[in-house]
């Protein structure tokens, strides 16, 4: 199991637990919690935007959603932290499909 450094994934009850069962322990490394951060921050977005207001019938159409979503993200949403470029032009030096305000 791979999980951050907090106080409940090392406690000593889930470590027993884990132990109990064979499971190996790893944690991030110091400074891995700026990755988790932006992850986060990912994560809420999408739910917020995409998975909250849709309310998907199935695994699969939520996969579906979730796929559009990032890949409208990634090619046609400009971002204001990126002076308005898309998350592919600021990347990859692509030029911009059909942009839509954000």
């Amino acid at each position: 199991m791979n999980t951050y450094q907090g106080s409940r994934f090392t406690s000593t009850e889930c470590i027993k637990v884990l132990a109990a069962r064979e499971i190996k322990i790893s944690t991030d490394g110091k400074g891995a919690w700026c990755d988790k951060v932006f992850i986060e921050r990912l994560w809420r977005t999408i739910k917020w935007e995409e998975v909250y207001p849709r309310a998907y019938a199935s695994l699969s159409e939520a996969r579906a959603g979730i796929g559009r979503y990032l890949r409208f993200c990634s090619t046609r949403r400009p971002h204001s932290s990126l002076d308005g470029k898309t998350l592919d032009q600021a990347s990859f030096n692509r030029p911009m499909t059909e942009a839509v305000a954000a």
